[in-house]
C-alpha cells in the first residue's frame, strides 16, 4: 500500500511578533494539520509517519511553523531541505513569510511586555535586527509574503482564510484597500491609485463626519464629472492585468486606493472596485487602513477651486 502524504506542505515563518501563531491557528481551523517549532532533524520522520490505525487518512495539507527559536534553525539549510523535498520527493511545498516593520514589532513587544527571543537582555530592536538578518534567505526564497505592519489579528486571519480555504497555493490572493496619503503609502501595495483628483467630501460640512461607505458620501464622489471614465479605465486595467499575474504565478496582489485622509474617496472607490471584481469572479478581501482616523483640516488642506 502506498504511503499517504499531505496534499501540500506550507512552511510558515517570518519575524517574531508578525503573526505566525495567528496564521497557524487559522489554518488549523481550516482543517490543516499544524506542527509548530518542529526540530528540523525530525521533518523527514514526520513526513514518513503513517496515519494512526483507524484514522481517516492523513492527506490533509500540512503547515509547519518554523522560526529562529526552532531547534537547529539555519535558514540556508532550510532552503536546501525545501528544494530537496520538492525536487527529489515530489512534494507540493511552499513558504509563507510574515514580515512587519521594526517599529511596529517593537510596539507590539512593549504592549505585551514580552521579551524578544533574540534579545533577552537587550532592547527588542537589537533582537529584531538580528532576526531579520538570520531570516533573509527564507524571505528571499518564500513564494508568498504578507506584511502585517498595518494588519490586526482579525485582518490577518481573514487574509489567510481567503488564501487557503480554496485551492491552496494556486491563484493569487487579491486584496483591495484604502488609505490616506497623509499617513503614508502602504508598503506592500502592487497597485496604488491616487483618488485625490476627485472632489473631496471633507469640505462639505454635512458629509465630513461620514465615510465612503455612506450613501450620501458615495453619491457625492460619484457625481464628479471625472469619476465615470476614470473608474472604468482603472477597473479595465486591473481586470486586464490580473490574469497575467495568475499566469506568472504571482501569489499575492494588493490594490490600494488613496486619498488625503483615507476616509471618503478612497474608501468608496475601494468598495466599488471590490464589488466589480466579485462580479468578474474574483474573491477580494477589503481593508480600510485609515477609516477610523478622525478628520483633520491640517491633513486635508484647504479646498482647491475648480
Amino acid at each position: 500500500m502506498s504511503k499517504i502524504r499531505p496534499k501540500q506542505i506550507l512552511l510558515v515563518t517570518g519575524m517574531s511578533g508578525a503573526g505566525k501563531s495567528t496564521v497557524l491557528r487559522t489554518l488549523e481551523d481550516l482543517g490543516w494539520e499544524v506542527v509548530d517549532n518542529l526540530p528540523l532533524l525530525l521533518l523527514n520522520r514526520l513526513l514518513d509517519t503513517e496515519p494512526a490505525e483507524g484514522a481517516d487518512g492523513d492527506d490533509r495539507p500540512l503547515a509547519l511553523g518554523i522560526g529562529t527559536r526552532t531547534r537547529g534553525f539555519d535558514a540556508d539549510s532550510i532552503v536546501r531541505r525545501i528544494k530537496k523535498l520538492r525536487d527529489d520527493r515530489g512534494y507540493d511545498i511552499g513558504t509563507l513569510f510574515l514580515d512587519c516593520a521594526g517599529a511596529e514589532l517593537e510596539r507590539r513587544y512593549n504592549e505585551t511586555r514580552r521579551r524578544h527571543p533574540l534579545a533577552q537582555d537587550r532592547p527588542a530592536g537589537d533582537g529584531i535586527a538580528r532576526e531579520r538578518e538570520l531570516l533573509e534567505p527564507l524571505r528571499r526564497w518564500a513564494n508568498r509574503l504578507i506584511d502585517t505592519t498595518t494588519l490586526s489579528g482579525n485582518e490577518l486571519a481573514q487574509q489567510i482564510r481567503a488564501t487557503f480555504s480554496g485551492e491552496g497555493l494556486g491563484g493569487p490572493t487579491l486584496s483591495v484597500m484604502s488609505f490616506g496619503f497623509a499617513r503614508g503609502i502602504p508598503a506592500n501595495a502592487d497597485f496604488v491609485f491616487d483618488m485625490r483628483f476627485l472632489r473631496n467630501p471633507h469640505w462639505v460640512d454635512s458629509l465630513r463626519p461620514g465615510t465612503g461607505k455612506d450613501r450620501d458620501v458615495a453619491d457625492y464622489v460619484a457625481a464628479d464629472p471625472a469619476y465615470p471614465d476614470a473608474l472604468e479605465r482603472i477597473e479595465g486595467l486591473i481586470l486586464t492585468l490580473l490574469p497575467r499575474y495568475r499566469a506568472e504565478g504571482k501569489s499575492y496582489v494588493t490594490i490600494a486606493f488613496g486619498c488625503t485622509g483615507g476616509r471618503h474617496r478612497s474608501v468608496h472607490v475601494a468598495e466599488r472596485v471590490a464589488a466589480r471584481l466579485r462580479d468578474a469572479g474574483f474573491s477580494p478581501t477589503v481593508a480600510h487602513r485609515d477609516l477610523q482616523t478622525a478628520p483633520q483640516d491640517s491633513l486635508e488642506g484647504p479646498p482647491v477651486a475648480r
